[in-house]
């Protein structure tokens, strides 16, 4: 499993926090930057992570800025890219069982316990596949598509 990790300026230090716990229990790592605290905008950084989930070079995104709303704004204007801000480990488990996301965003002062828990959860926990969880992302996915004929 490799993972995909973003951060603007203000989510820098949890991420580099984030990437060396999950390096150094196994799990392949791509940091698509911010590389310093130097002030910066979250969409850049969002737009790198998001091709990462795009084309498959990532199985999951993490994305961090002040709050994880910007970013997972940013995230969510890319068509494939299905990303959910987080507040706790049982939002991260409903994401993934419910919504079937492929990234998972959250605020710099997220405890460094709280955020391992939470990608924890996030990467480990499968989609329920269920019909109507399927029929409701079909058509999250034909809003995208402008198709949708709600």
């Amino acid at each position: 499993m490799v993972l995909g990790f973003a951060s603007d300026h203000r989510g820098y230090q949890l991420k580099k926090e984030l990437i060396n716990f999950f390096e150094n229990n196994g799990y392949t790592v791509i940091d698509y930057g911010t590389d310093s605290e130097e002030s910066c905008d979250y969409p850049d950084f969002a737009f790198k992570l998001g091709k990462g989930l795009v084309n498959k070079e990532v199985s999951y995104g993490i994305a961090i800025c002040g709050s994880g709303i910007g970013i997972s704004i940013a995230l969510n204007k890319m068509k494939g890219v299905y990303c959910a801000k987080v507040s706790n480990k049982e939002e991260a488990l409903y994401t993934r069982v419910d919504n079937n996301t492929n990234c998972v965003a959250f605020g710099e002062k997220t405890l460094l316990s709280d955020a391992i828990d939470i990608v924890n959860t996030f990467i480990n926990t499968e989609f329920s596949n269920l019909e109507k969880h399927n029929r409701r992302i079909q058509k999250v996915k034909d809003i995208e598509n402008e198709v949708f004929n709600g």
